[in-house]
């Protein structure tokens, strides 16, 4: 065992808490955020050697840094619940991580590939070998206070490890529509409170160039068709949120109305 914390946040991962949690075989400390399963996400959790922790949603960013103050260990290992190390990276970072540790260094980079569709992407760039910063020394980094899309804050040296990890996206496209939902709402928040313009006249643009750049620059026109569905659904979420956006402005009220929807179908902690 290495003197690292992994913390997991969750609600409702009972299908993907126990695979996530074995993975990391190293660690020394293996925590479990959670707000609120609804499922048996705790005691899965608890069955793998976690301490589950509850706490109320914070947001991403917020509730990673929370989990950060359980730690036992100053260095942590994030990952999501629907995220997984694989035996060759596990390999590779019980060679390399003592070293790690006992530097000066701020953070580990780690690599991602996405499971989407069934199997795994091979060509899309936000779907392979996707940089992640994903340990961190808790004393020199921090994660942004963003609701969705946090990162990883840091100065100072880091370090790479190969092979990639596994991100186990969504069994569904059902699933992968209902996900961009809640991401599309807490993003349209933030701009709302950040007082970002919604340009109503610019959204034929966003979505024909976010797809020609998914697809063509982002080499999604080599994974075949679920390369062409993943880089219109990357489309279609930044045209949604933008819309979103201008919704939440010109009728305030739906901001509660889509809570309440979001609730009702476990989208919104």
């Amino acid at each position: 065992m290495l003197p690292i914390s992994l913390i997991v946040l969750t609600y409702n991962e009972a299908a993907n808490i126990a695979r996530c949690l074995d993975s990391v075989s190293f660690a020394a400390e293996k925590i479990v955020l959670d707000c609120g399963s609804e499922d048996d996400t705790r005691a899965i959790a608890l069955a793998h050697g976690a301490r589950v922790v509850e706490q109320p949603w914070l947001g991403y960013g917020a509730q990673r840094n929370f989990g950060s103050t359980l730690a036992s260990h100053d260095w942590i290992i994030s990952l999501d619940a629907d995220e997984a190390l694989t035996p060759k990276l596990v390999s590779v970072l019980e060679r390399g991580l003592p070293e790690l540790l006992e530097s000066a260094a701020a953070a580990g980079v780690l690599f991602r590939t996405g499971w989407f569709m069934g199997k795994p992407m091979h060509w899309y760039r936000p779907m392979v070998h996707e940089r992640k910063p994903r340990i961190y020394h808790r004393r020199r980094a921090c994660w942004s206070e963003a609701r969705v899309h946090e990162s990883l804050q840091y100065e100072g040296g880091e370090v790479s490890f190969e092979p990639p990890f596994m991100h186990y996206l969504n069994p569904t496209l059902v699933h992968h529509q209902l996900k961009y939902l809640r991401y599309a709402e807490l993003k349209a928040l933030d701009w709302r409170e950040r007082g970002r313009a919604s340009r109503p006249y610019g959204w034929p643009a966003v979505f024909v160039l976010t797809f020609l750049k998914d697809y063509l620059l982002r080499l999604a026109v080599l994974d075949g068709a679920r390369g062409w569905i993943a880089a219109y659904m990357a489309a279609d979420y930044a045209l949604y949120k933008r819309m979103r956006l201008y919704e939440m402005r010109s009728f305030e009220r739906s901001v509660e109305l889509a809570a309440d929807e979001l609730r009702a179908h476990r989208l919104q902690r």
